[in-house]
């Protein structure tokens, strides 16, 4: 995506004062932050290098240049790799293959009967789920647009009240599709959801500005669901190896919990459910 990079270094020279990395403030700066020079300096490369890298325009840039860059500008772990990612983006493939679980996939999610679970494309769209999933999240009368979960986060108004802390569920999206585009620049479907989104969702817009990059491969997460009541679930995410980027997503209540027992009740009703409208 065009002036990612340029605005991903942007935003992190912002977000470091000069004392910091033992520079002189020399008063009021016109923006906050280290200026490209300093930044330049600091990692060991010429001003007017670091200017071309910072506008996209310079040439194949080595692995040690970003290395010193990601270290003057304290990068973590994934911002490290998104900075590499953006800066040598990948060849577009010559025919990109469509998105397709394996049936063994599906199998493996169908047998996972006491924890809700679904898999993710590089667009963060739902691919296959099993049943708990479908009780908690109805994907499975859901239209395609509906089973993205940007989409779903940031233009469905129910995603508010689903989501009790959904101003922080909306900045784990964004900085999670940060991560995706910074690694699948090419995808042309990507590219158009981020596009959607910055049309409909001023607050998508600002969060995108902010330029915020994490990698969401567990933690926790809060559902009010309208049957079931408050739902608390950890959640694990895996690797699924595949023609193109699929990820598994797996909520694991505690046994035992609340949300363990809410949700075995949940499953028994959709189950009761479907059968009685077959």
């Amino acid at each position: 995506m065009d002036g990612d990079l340029g605005d991903f270094l942007r935003s992190r020279r912002a977000r470091i004062r000069p004392e910091e990395v033992g520079l002189p403030s020399y008063g009021r700066r016109r923006v906050p932050g280290l200026r490209r020079e300093e930044v330049a300096q600091l990692a060991g490369v010429s001003v007017d290098y670091y200017i071309r890298l910072e506008q996209g325009r310079g040439p194949s840039v080595s692995d040690t240049v970003l290395d010193a860059v990601a270290r003057v500008l304290r990068l973590d772990e994934t911002e490290h790799a998104y900075l590499h990612a953006v800066a040598r983006p990948r060849k577009p493939s010559a025919r990109p293959s469509a998105p397709r679980v394996r049936p063994g996939v599906q199998l493996l999610l169908d047998s996972m009967e006491r924890t809700p679970a679904f898999v993710l494309d590089a667009r963060m769209d739902v691919l296959a789920w099993n049943a708990l999933a479908d009780a908690i999240f109805g994907y499975g009368s859901a239209t395609p647009d509906a089973r993205s979960i940007p989409r779903h986060i940031f233009l469905d108004p129910a995603a508010r009240d689903f989501y009790p802390e959904w101003p922080a569920v909306a900045v784990q999206c964004v900085a999670h599709l940060r991560m995706l585009a910074g690694h699948h620049q090419n995808d042309r479907r990507l590219t158009s959801l981020v596009g959607e989104l910055s049309l409909k969702s001023d607050h998508f817009r600002r969060l995108w500005a902010d330029h915020p990059v994490r990698e969401c491969a567990y933690g926790a997460k809060r559902v009010n669901h309208p049957v079931a009541g408050l739902l608390t679930f950890p959640y694990e995410t895996l690797t699924i190896q595949s023609d193109t980027p699929q990820t598994l997503l797996v909520y694991t209540p505690q046994p035992g919990s609340e949300t363990a027992e809410r949700l075995q009740l949940l499953g028994s009703w959709k189950a009761t459910t479907a059968a009685t409208n077959n």
